[in-house]
């Protein structure tokens, strides 16, 4: 029966030959009409967001808040995941990078302080809250902020 085998009828569509003259069923302008936009051959003439010279979308909407450009953004790790991590030990972006407690990028590192600090850490990150810095040294660590 392998040699009867045959797509659905309907399933499969014989590919569009443009250019090929009028024999090809799509006449002389291959189907692109007579005049207008579309016509010539270099390829798209317009960007595909291109709306046919009405408002485009991005600008018809309304926009709402404040955008700062100069916005940074920090990578957070919190006081508790640093329990991965012994006593004496030095965190600092690279390693919380090595140990998957923050994703990889260029963002700075900021230290949040939910939960308790383990012993004796010496924390080097960019930024670090208040609460975070006063649950490492409460703990005997020490926390350097990196410039």
């Amino acid at each position: 029966m392998l040699d009867r085998l045959r797509p659905r009828d309907g399933s499969r569509q014989t590919t569009k030959r443009v250019g090929r003259g009028p024999g090809s069923g799509l006449h002389k302008t291959a189907g692109r009409g007579e005049k207008g936009q579309g016509h010539r051959s270099p390829g798209r003439a317009t960007p595909f967001h291109f709306e046919g010279g009405q408002m485009p979308l991005a600008r018809r909407i309304p926009k709402r808040g404040f955008h700062n450009l100069f916005r940074t953004s920090y990578r957070t790790v919190n006081v508790s995941a640093l329990s991965v991590y012994g006593a004496g030990e030095t965190v600092d972006p690279t390693s919380l990078e090595a140990k998957g407690l923050i994703k990889h990028g260029k963002d700075a590192v900021k230290l949040l302080g939910d939960g308790d600090a383990p012993k004796g850490l010496v924390v080097r990150v960019h930024k670090a809250s208040s609460g975070a810095r006063k649950k490492i040294e409460a703990a005997g660590g020490t926390l350097e902020i990196l410039g």
